[in-house]
């Protein structure tokens, strides 16, 4: 019985056939996963600037409704004044002079509260602007991402059907008898089913191929790393070390 043959040449035209089509389906699918993390990211930036817009919405009604305060304590002093210069007893007027410095001492820390929550808007207000113009970022950038996936899908596209077309046509012309090992090694290992042999090594796993093992791939008979399993051809020069 012939044993079976097949050329270090073939075998090196399909491994590269295998890699590129690899590549190009993880460009495809590498695509649409940008496009959805670049929309992620827009709806996060979306968020934090709502985030921000209401928690400078918070702060600025809670220091109006502080001035509102404010001003109802200033004129409640101006009523204990009046009420003070009109005072019919000592004791009346005691009471009165400390309502009002209750008052002016709640007066002062609200004060106190407003002038923070007005510096808290001011910067919210920076904080604001900076969320806005990430939301404006993260459009621009998902805009370009999607605009470059929709004008290099078709060519992928284009490319995968030459490449497929190419392979078909090189594995018809593997012999027969080396189709069956051949196949059985790409459904099991995909791109990685065959490795070149680098300085008398498996370019795969690195391991030493055998010398003997090199010769009948000089001879052009199929062999397998025996550590890794994938299909050994020779390099372009055709010389294993």
């Amino acid at each position: 019985m012939t044993s079976p043959k097949v050329e270090s040449n073939a075998l090196r035209t399909l491994h590269r056939i295998h890699r590129q089509l690899s590549d190009l389906r993880e460009r495809l699918a590498r695509g649409p996963k940008q496009m959805r993390a670049c929309e992620a990211n827009v709806a996060y930036q979306e968020g934090q600037f709502a985030k921000v817009r209401e928690e400078t919405r918070a702060i600025r009604m809670a220091t109006d409704a502080k001035q509102v305060q404010l001003f109802g304590g200033e004129n409640k002093i101006k009523e204990l004044k009046i009420k003070l210069n009109a005072a019919s007893s000592n004791r009346e007027y005691q009471v009165l002079q400390d309502q009002i410095a209750a008052q002016e001492m709640t007066n002062s820390v609200l004060a106190d509260e407003i002038l923070e929550g007005l510096e808290r808007i001011d910067e919210c207000k920076e904080k604001v602007a900076e969320a806005e113009a990430n939301v404006a970022k993260a459009r621009e950038k998902s805009e370009k991402v999607h605009a470059e996936v929709q004008e290099q899908e078709p060519l992928i596209r284009g490319d995968l059907e030459r490449l497929e077309a190419e392979l078909k046509q090189c594995e018809a012309n593997l012999p027969a008898d080396v189709q069956e090992l051949y196949q059985r090694v790409v459904r099991q290992r995909g791109e990685d089913a065959m490795a070149e042999i680098e300085n008398g090594y498996c370019g795969g796993c690195h391991q030493n191929v055998p010398l003997n093992v090199q010769t009948d791939i000089m001879l052009d008979r199929p062999k397998f790393c025996k550590t890794c399993g994938r299909m050994l051809y020779l390099p372009e020069d055709g010389s294993p070390t």
